[in-house]
């Protein structure tokens, strides 16, 4: 295990859907014994409440209001991250095909994103406080939620190797029929969320890892090397 000799050291890793983030997040997170943030799945949590409560996700101030008042639960360990709502276990729901199709329509809301970008702060500097570190990632961490983060980094890939990538994940195959069924999920979500975020460039001062020829083992070891490096 690497160690990282600065209390709450905050590592930011955006990227489109099936850039590998979320794996590469927390295999580094597990690699320096820190915390680990995943603040698509709070967008993803929000979506299933609204649902759960009945809450017209064309009504913005609706959705606004369940995003202050959902009762979300989220565990920072990287070998086993958690997510609850009001208790129940809502990890695997949270990735289901009716969720990534509903997810969009609460992110691209503004109240919204100001009211989980708010909340995001807090657990990076609580799981930070906890753990002595945290790996956060998502669609704007690097230059909205964390600007100021020890180590920003943009995750890219090239569109067919994302496909290919989130296609293996769903459906166990990237033949012709399961790109298809993977293309609304991965060039949608990107399109529409683009709209709220800038996650395709990246800004002044974070370092861009394009991990279109990479496996995963080389993703993850080249996001430490660049930790490594900006620790310098």
């Amino acid at each position: 295990m690497g160690t990282l000799p600065i209390v709450s050291f905050v590592i930011a890793i955006d990227g489109p859907s099936g850039s590998g983030k979320s794996s590469v997040s927390r295999a580094v997170a597990t690699h320096f014994g820190i915390g680990y943030l995943d603040t698509g799945a709070m967008y993803r949590a929000v979506t299933v409440w609204c649902v759960r409560t009945g809450v017209d996700l064309d009504d913005s101030a609706a959705v606004a209001q369940a995003a202050r008042e959902v009762p979300l639960g989220l565990g920072a360990d990287p070998a086993a991250p958690t997510v609850e709502l009001d208790g129940d276990d809502v990890a695997a729901e949270i990735r289901t095909g009716a969720v990534s199709a509903l997810v969009s329509r609460v992110a691209t809301n503004l109240e919204v994103r100001g009211i989980l970008q708010e909340a995001q702060r807090g657990l990076i500097e609580a799981i930070g406080e906890d753990w002595g570190g945290v790996v956060a990632e998502g669609r704007d961490i690097t230059t909205v939620v964390a600007p100021d983060a020890d180590v920003r980094i943009l995750l890219t890939a090239s569109e067919e190797a994302r496909l290919a990538r989130r296609s293996r994940e769903l459906h166990g195959d990237a033949d012709a029929a399961a790109l298809a069924a993977t293309r609304d999920q991965v060039v949608r979500r990107d399109r529409d969320d683009a709209t709220v975020s800038e996650f395709t460039r990246a800004a002044d001062g974070v370092v861009a890892l394009d991990t279109s020829d990479l496996d995963f083992a080389a993703s993850v070891a080249a996001v430490i090397a660049i930790v490594e490096a900006e620790r310098q």
